[in-house]
């Protein structure tokens, strides 16, 4: 078998950054602005405020505007939707995203689904999760879809292929299976409690672990050259997959860190850009790669 190729996140969210910057800089020039993506952290959770900053640092380095909004760890449902419905109505916000997790008092899924749809460009919520499903325009859940672009870049047929998706999470594992589905894929959908799981593992043409447990899925349930994908990103700087085996016999391997990691901070600027030229010629980015 040929060597595997190392599918090189950190290399595809460089070029998807540069050509936004490219982008705004241009809209600027012609008069119509920066768009503005606004970020809501909600208490003093260490990994979350790290995060945030590193989104509000890559809104800056490609030209795009950021509002971070911090609230307190006591803040209630309805203080937070409040806040919500604000950014809805400020015309000069593009993109909103509720960085997750919220303290345990709030209603989460209310607080997202809160989130006007055409400023959803974090692809959380249950509008866009549906009009996912019917295969129809919606910004998409970021992780996900940075997988897709990576499949695409690299020129990795999907069509007619069996994927399996580790993992059911609303948004990774449960959107990734209908984009692959979307893109023609016959996909199996599993997670931690599916019964036989390295048998329909060692089926897959495609792994995508999304499970969020260190190297649950063993070297020795993928077959030679299986495609592989790690969403997950665990103590000790290991993925859901024993990736430092696999890529010896996966034909495509994502490496952690590097690999799906730094997709998905640009996919969140991709569709915040998105949504900001849509102001110009109002119409949700179809993301022409489901179609």
């Amino acid at each position: 078998m040929k060597s595997s190729i190392l599918l090189d996140g950190k290399a595809i969210s460089e070029k998807i950054r540069n050509r936004i910057a490219e982008t705004l800089a241009k809209a600027k020039s012609e008069g119509k602005g920066v768009p503005t993506l606004a970020t809501i952290l909600v208490g003093d959770n260490p990994a979350s405020e790290t995060y945030v900053n590193m989104k509000v640092k890559a809104c800056e380095k490609v030209g795009m505007g950021s509002r971070y909004v911090r609230m307190k760890e006591e803040t209630t449902t309805e203080e937070l939707l409040a806040e919500i419905r604000k950014l809805n109505a400020d015309a000069s916000v593009n993109g909103i995203l509720l960085q997750h997790p919220v303290p345990h008092q709030i209603d989460e899924r209310l607080c997202f689904d809160e989130i006007a749809l055409e400023k959803d460009v974090d692809g959380v919520t249950t509008i866009s999760f549906g009009k996912l499903s019917m295969n129809s325009e919606a910004y998409f859940p970021c992780t996900p879809y940075g997988m897709v672009l990576l499949l695409q870049e690299y020129g990795i047929e999907v069509s007619g292929k069996h994927a399996v998706v580790v993992g059911r999470s609303p948004i990774l594992g449960k959107p990734m299976a209908i984009m692959l589905t979307n893109l023609n894929a016959t996909v199996t959908l599993c997670h931690s409690k599916t019964k036989n799981l390295p048998e329909l593992v060692k089926q897959a043409d495609i792994v995508v672990g999304a499970v969020g447990k260190p190297e649950f899925i063993k070297a020795d349930w993928i077959k030679e050259g299986a495609v592989v994908l790690d969403a997950g990103y665990n103590v000790g700087n290991v993925g859901d997959i024993e990736i430092s085996k696999v890529k010896d016999k996966a034909s495509y391997y994502t490496p952690v860190p590097g690999g799906v990691g730094p997709m998905t901070i640009s996919v969140l600027l991709l569709q915040t850009m998105y949504s900001f030229l849509n102001q110009f010629s109002p119409k949700l980015d179809s993301h022409a790669s489901n179609r």
